[in-house]
């Protein structure tokens, strides 16, 4: 009997409240992992879900210790060693490797993008990769590039902590002092398929299913024809918030008992229901999906993606509209586990190829700091 088949098999039994080691050998995906697996089977060879971060160093940067302390980032973390196989039923398989020593690439100031934008081989592992650029003996960038399926932005912060120390460590010539990390990724990516299963995955589905049945995407004012297919061409544009305005959100959540996030969430439903003309307006966002403290300290993908939806009928105040999207928020917290590929199969929207299901517009808070590196001889800041 196979792995998943004893998943399915003991579905409705107790769960731990712990979450287990994982058994040896290939162990499935998590929901997060194969949503990213088939996207690649059905597009490979692209850099869409790549992430790349990049700092500025000011100061000495000792190349072959940053290479130690990236080697000994990868044999802490079996993620960063893992490989994504298809299994002979035809599923996706994850395989953790042996530790790998990892090499820092030299690169031009002018390359630095076109090393971001090479792709990953799911397949082959080493879904790690580290670029410098030096401009002089005291400045440098330094690019860090990684496959979203064995991390995300939380991830990030995990991964500038454990470098800071190992890289310290390292020019001292001692041990890194870190601790024993509890689980694996792989032992999640188990846990969570026997977990969100039985009664647990019929509860949040039910809660879903009552919450966006009858949902249609608002449509957005169009300047050109939407191509036939969507692709990750795009642009960005970057702007400011006054101290001033940041500090009076916060007030104004603070006075409803909400977040920054729904303030700004409740803002951006006002802007789009102007732009669209429409008073049922649904937004997706991403969610950390490290609701266990067991998970905080791990490198990986644990992301999944909500639908937030708000009724502007009646003409609210904003105070009523914030109410109501910290009510949304909230239940949706209380549901988040739900993958969202499972939600879109459960719906069964009509599928446009030119947009994503449920919704046209995502929102997100980002909270992680990405410029705080701890690095001796070093300044590090974040670039973008």
């Amino acid at each position: 009997m196979g792995l998943l088949d004893r998943i399915r098999r003991n579905q409705h039994s107790a769960v731990p409240r712990t979450i287990p080691p994982a058994p040896p050998g290939p162990v499935p995906l998590s929901f997060a992992q194969q949503r990213l697996w088939f996207l690649d089977q059905m597009s490979p060879g692209t850099a869409e879900y790549t992430l790349a971060f990049a700092f500025r160093v000011s100061g000495t940067l000792d190349v072959a210790v940053l290479e130690q302390a990236f080697t000994g980032l990868v044999a802490r973390h079996e993620i960063l060693r893992t490989s994504f196989v298809t299994g002979p039923d035809g599923e996706p398989l994850q395989v953790v490797g042996k530790p790998w020593p990892v090499r820092v690439g030299r690169c031009g100031p002018g390359d630095m993008q076109a090393r971001a934008l090479e792709p990953f081989d799911l397949a082959g592992g080493r879904l790690l990769r580290v670029w410098v650029t030096s401009r002089g003996p005291a400045d440098h960038d330094l690019l860090i590039c990684m496959h979203h399926i064995v991390g995300d932005g939380w991830s990030v912060g995990v991964l500038a902590q454990e470098l800071s120390e190992l890289y310290a460590a390292g020019l001292a010539g001692r041990p890194a002092v870190l601790p024993a990390l509890r689980l694996q990724y792989a032992d999640y990516a188990v846990w969570q398929r026997e977990w969100l299963s039985g009664g647990v995955l019929d509860r949040q589905l039910g809660y879903w299913r009552e919450r966006l049945g009858g949902l249609e995407a608002a449509e957005l004012p169009l300047d050109r024809p939407r191509p036939a297919a969507r692709s990750a061409a795009g642009g960005s544009v970057r702007f400011t918030v006054a101290p001033g305005t940041a500090a009076a959100l916060r007030e104004l959540g603070t006075a409803h008992g909400a977040s920054l996030f729904m303030v700004t969430l409740a803002a951006f439903h006002v802007l789009l229901a102007h732009w669209t003309a429409a008073t049922d307006i649904a937004v997706g966002t991403p969610i950390a999906g490290r609701n266990r403290a067991e998970l905080e300290d791990l490198i990986g993908f644990f992301v999944n993606t909500l639908v937030l939806r708000a009724d502007l009928s009646g003409d609210p105040t904003f105070a009523e509209l914030l109410d109501q999207v910290k009510a949304t928020t909230l239940d949706a917290y209380a549901n988040q586990d739900l993958p969202f590929d499972r939600l879109v199969e459960d719906l069964a929207p009509h599928r446009d190829p030119a947009r994503n299901p449920l919704f046209n517009t995502m929102f997100a808070l980002h909270s992680f700091a990405l410029g705080e590196w701890d690095l001796p001889g070093a300044q590090i800041q974040a670039i973008g």
